[in-house]
């Protein structure tokens, strides 16, 4: 029997990239699946997609910053298919490098900052506030948020999205205290570098870039949308019941390096392959 047969579960960013291999992903395994997105032709597209494979799933226009889009997500899901089993925070426009909301505490707008932590925070307090007292009616269930290597390892010039992919380790901890003992686990995810379809567009104009990037990895690759839901349905299954408040990484073992010979080592690659970043 599939892992999640007759189970229901929503997606927020749905559509595409992570959350778009999720939805297709719980799908196949049985869930009834409804994708939360603003992208409404590329989340048709996707529930198409998934049909076409024999899932059943439907799309919302969803903007996960406000509160009533995500209790009528909620509610949408359990009018349709009667309950609800499995909360994937997953929505943030990360291919946007040029959103307002990166930058430095001295160059992010005040506005910027707003944005960008509405998606990357309050969407989660969102998802659980309407999430949880439907999984309590069947005794529980499971939230999976997405965080990121960002959490744990900091970049440049990109305080919003750091602080807020920390605050997503944080907050799925507290959740986890909060709702565990009423049946709902609740556990993060931590990717490294992945290559959706609108980075894929990017990386096709800088193929050697790519490759260079993929030499970071101990794996020697970067990862693609299905290596995380494959991350996500196991955290969602009762093959994970023992876990909850966990930060899974993702990441081909890129957080793992001292990062003084990483250097090294990409000082090396990018000698003998004579390769110069744009």
């Amino acid at each position: 029997m599939p892992r999640f047969d007759g189970q229901v579960a929503i997606v927020t960013g749905g559509a595409l990239g992570i959350g778009g291999a999720t939805a297709r992903r719980l799908a196949s395994e049985g869930a009834s699946v409804l994708i939360a997105d603003f992208n409404d032709e590329a989340a048709v597209a996707n529930v198409d997609r998934i049909a076409d494979a024999g899932g059943r799933a439907m799309s919302l226009t969803t903007d996960v910053s406000k509160g009533d889009d995500i209790r009528e997500a909620v509610e949408t899901a359990v009018n349709e298919w009667g309950r609800l089993d499995i909360m994937v925070n997953n929505a943030f426009p990360t291919d946007t490098r040029d959103a307002p909301w990166w930058g430095s505490a001295v160059s992010v707008p005040e506005e910027g900052w707003d944005l960008g932590m509405s998606m990357l925070t309050k969407a989660l307090y969102l998802g659980a506030k309407y999430a949880v007292p439907e999984m309590s009616k069947i005794g529980g269930g499971s939230i999976v948020n997405l965080a990121s290597v960002h959490g744990l390892l900091m970049a440049p010039n990109s305080l919003v999205y750091e602080a807020g992919k920390s605050a997503v380790i944080g907050m799925t901890r507290q959740m986890a205290i909060d709702f565990g003992p009423i049946g709902i686990r609740v556990n993060c995810i931590c990717p490294g570098h992945i290559v959706t379809e609108g980075l894929g567009e990017m990386w096709e104009d800088n193929a050697e870039g790519l490759k260079f990037f993929d030499q970071q990895y101990p794996v020697r690759r970067t990862g693609v949308p299905d290596d995380i839901a494959s991350g996500i349905a196991f955290l969602c299954s009762d093959e994970a019941s023992f876990i909850t408040g966990h930060p899974l990484v993702i990441d081909g073992g890129l957080s793992i390096q001292l990062q003084e010979d990483l250097g090294v080592a990409q000082g090396k690659y990018a000698r003998e392959n004579e390769f110069r970043m744009p």
